[in-house]
């Protein structure tokens, strides 16, 4: 699991997730989760945090940071 201090996060990041390919991203607002990946709500933007080892269980990675 990822925590705050393995990745920069920008300060207009509200939320934390990792896709099922092992790269985490960060989401103004809450994503909306796809087949293999989250992806940003149609309002917010979101970045590519960095990369770790995949993770079986990423659905549940998802977590509001502030």
């Amino acid at each position: 699991m990822c925590s705050d201090d393995d990745f920069s996060i920008p300060d207009w990041v509200c939320w934390i997730a990792q896709d099922a390919d092992g790269a985490w991203w960060g989401y103004q607002v809450e994503p909306n989760l796809s087949h293999r990946s989250w992806y940003e709500n149609e309002v917010g933007d979101s970045v590519h945090l960095g990369n770790s080892e995949k993770s079986a269980d990423w659905v549940s990675t998802l977590r509001r940071v502030k």
